[in-house]
């Protein structure tokens, strides 16, 4: 990779949440843009981390799932133990 600008791909990651929470300087956010512009490996980090972020943060409802079909998953996975019903 041939990085033309002052920020490398180890000064990205390493400010990486900083960048995206927009804690950095405007002046250290420039440089970072400039080389996101530049190296496809760094954007699909910071896409990535954006993804996975809005997902953690992104409220989820819980969808029940069939009787039969926990049985069938349990069983395929060996945890038939998980299946008998829990003594109180």
């Amino acid at each position: 990779m041939m990085d033309h600008n002052h920020v490398n791909c180890e000064t990205l990651l390493g400010s990486l949440s900083e960048y995206i929470d927009g804690e950095l300087s405007p002046e250290l956010c420039r440089e970072i843009e400039k080389h996101l512009a530049g190296c496809d490996n760094c954007r699909v980090v910071l896409n990535t981390t954006k993804r996975t972020i809005d997902l953690v943060q992104s409220p989820t409802e819980a969808i029940p799932v069939p009787d039969d079909v926990r049985e069938r998953l349990f069983k395929r996975l060996n945890l038939d133990d998980y299946l008998k019903p829990k003594s109180q």
